[in-house]
């Protein structure tokens, strides 16, 4: 009986524990589901008691960008949007000047307008001057414009020749009225008959090489030649800073000194001659051509003429008592101490009185004489009128008897004349400077003047047709309307009076080699004077700017890039 009662307790036991087994696998059953549909529920047992599922959190949020990553991307978009406009603004520019448009053709009624000359004064005219009012032609023995202020940067090879010229028909092409441009030089011009006779100055000539033309206007631009004072041997041995070919002659000579000293067997007293380099003129021209043979040495001799870049010298003769007459005091103590440091030997208040093949002689502070052995002398003092300007001159004795040039009034009409001929840039004796600032002023201001005189000779003509018309007309009312036309034409007739020219000094600048500038800028009431390498920049920036087209500016700004990777070249023709 004991055992048949063991025997059932231990058959509920073992199906109780069934049970309970059975309870835990549905329940997991479910809590898998559960998890399969997000819905989770809980699951009460009679045995266990299991607690309510708690789901699963949402996923995070993507990390957010970071300040720099935007500023990044945002520039990065700007920088290519600002790359595309501006490539393709620079190839619209390009395309633009290289194919002009259709022009008008001369026109009969029209006046003739003879410039001469393709200067500074020439090219700023031709620049502002409406053609459509006149029938324009340009006589110059040089079919381009010469960027002066860049020429000693060509004279060591800093620039590029054909990088400082800009064709004068490049100009003239763009104009709404054709332009005859001749290349010529003017010979003789006749104050009374209205003509200027010219002849063909080129290599090769053909059955017609001189002629005569007339004109109504005449603008006499012709600038100025270099001013030697008579000195002997000045036009046999120095090189002048004038013309293109004068730089590159300069640098042609510059480099043979080289190349002699170079020469194998040559004396040490003939090395220091060959290897010193004098340039005469104080001014603008002479001290930067100083600086540029002081860049020259630095950059580039000192690497390719290692045992005669120590040797170089150079030498800046000046007669006035500083260099740099025309800056401020204090730039021209900057700039002194700037050559000395360069080891530029500066000789104010001494003069030239002779040039020789292998010498020059000076003329010290103490009156002393002294014969200094040289390379290579640089002509850069001052300047004088042309033969065809003294001749001009000469056929109005009694009113030009400047010696410095001619004289005009305040509307730039040549003194003498009946105010057909105009003169300006620096074959005038004016009370500024012959500088190239000023010439630039004056073309463009006679370009306003020429606009203006053409509209009142317009409505000179004008007036006296409505004049016609009034006396012919009978109807009252018809009267009436013109006599109004003709009251309002002749109060704007009155209003076009010409003003005089007033020149509006922009200020001077000027480079001192070893990337260094300096400037003498009009600011409120004053001055503001600066110099240094921010000044060298903005003296870059500045020519840049100056420059009458874009492809020059492409090609020097090309060109100084071309400098700062790869050098100069010294390789002589």
């Amino acid at each position: 009986m004991h055992s048949i009662r063991s025997r059932a307790i231990v058959a509920r036991s073992l199906a109780q524990s069934r049970s309970v087994v059975r309870s835990t696998q549905s329940h997991r059953l479910v809590l898998r589901r559960a998890l399969a549909t997000d819905e989770v529920k809980p699951v009460i047992n009679s045995t266990t008691t299991v607690p309510p599922f708690t789901p699963l959190p949402p996923p995070p949020p993507p990390p957010r960008q970071s300040r720099w990553r935007n500023f990044l991307q945002i520039l990065g978009r700007t920088t290519l949007i600002t790359v595309v406009v501006g490539a393709g603004g620079f190839y619209y520019i390009t395309q633009r000047e290289r194919h002009p448009g259709t022009q008008l053709p001369f026109d009969p009624e029209k006046k003739t307008l003879v410039v001469l000359g393709s200067g500074w004064g020439a090219t700023s005219l031709l620049t502002t001057l409406d053609t459509t009012d006149y029938n324009v032609v340009v006589i110059s023995p040089k079919n381009f414009f010469l960027f002066t202020p860049l020429l000693p940067s060509v004279a060591v090879g800093t620039l590029n020749p054909r990088s400082i010229i800009q064709p004068t028909r490049y100009i003239t092409r763009h104009k709404a009225r054709q332009v005859s441009v001749i290349e010529a030089e003017a010979t003789d011009i006749d104050p009374v008959n209205k003509t200027v006779t010219f002849t063909d100055n080129s290599e090769i000539k053909g059955l017609i090489s001189s002629t005569t033309m007339s004109y109504d206007y005449l603008v006499y631009a012709v600038g100025a030649e270099v001013q030697t004072f008579n000195i002997p041997g000045v036009k046999e041995h120095a090189c002048f800073m004038k013309e293109l070919s004068d730089a590159e002659r300069m640098q042609r000579e510059f480099m043979d000194c080289v190349e002699t000293a170079a020469f194998p067997g040559q004396k040490a007293e003939e090395i220091d001659r060959l290897l010193h380099m004098v340039v005469v003129g104080g001014g603008p021209t002479g001290v930067e051509l100083s600086g540029e043979l002081h860049d020259f040495l630095e950059d580039d001799l000192k690497s390719w003429y290692p045992e005669l870049a120590g040797k170089i010298r150079i030498t800046l003769v000046e007669a006035l008592p500083s260099v740099l007459p025309m800056f401020s005091k204090q730039l021209i103590n900057y700039t002194e101490s700037t050559f000395k440091e360069s080891k530029i030997e500066i000789l104010t208040k001494t003069m030239v009185k002779e040039v020789k093949e292998k010498s020059v002689t000076l003329q010290m502070p103490d009156k002393t004489i002294v014969e200094v052995p040289c390379g290579l002398v640089v002509w850069a003092a001052g300047n004088k009128g042309r033969k065809l300007t003294t001749d001009l001159m000469g056929k109005l004795p009694t009113v030009q008897t400047n010696r410095r040039g001619i004289v005009v009034d305040d509307f730039l009409h040549m003194e003498g004349t009946d105010k057909s001929i105009f003169a300006i840039g620096d074959c005038t004796a004016t009370s500024y400077a012959p500088t190239a600032q000023v010439a630039s002023q004056q073309g463009a201001y006679l370009a306003r003047c020429l606009h203006q005189m053409a509209r009142r000779d317009h409505l000179q003509e004008k007036v006296t047709q409505l004049e016609g018309v009034v006396k012919a007309t009978v109807d009252v009312e018809e009267r009436k309307k013109v006599e109004e036309e003709l009251e309002s034409t002749k109060k704007l007739l009155l209003k076009g009076r010409l003003r005089p020219f007033h020149y509006s000094h922009q200020g001077s600048l000027a480079y001192i080699g070893s990337d260094k500038a300096i400037a003498d800028l009009p600011f409120m009431n004053g001055n503001f004077a600066s110099g240094g390498v921010a000044t060298y920049l903005f003296w870059r920036s500045a020519y840049l700017s100056t420059l009458f087209s874009l492809r020059n500016r492409t090609l020097v700004a090309t060109d100084w890039l071309k400098v700062k990777l790869f050098g100069r070249d010294v390789s002589r023709e």
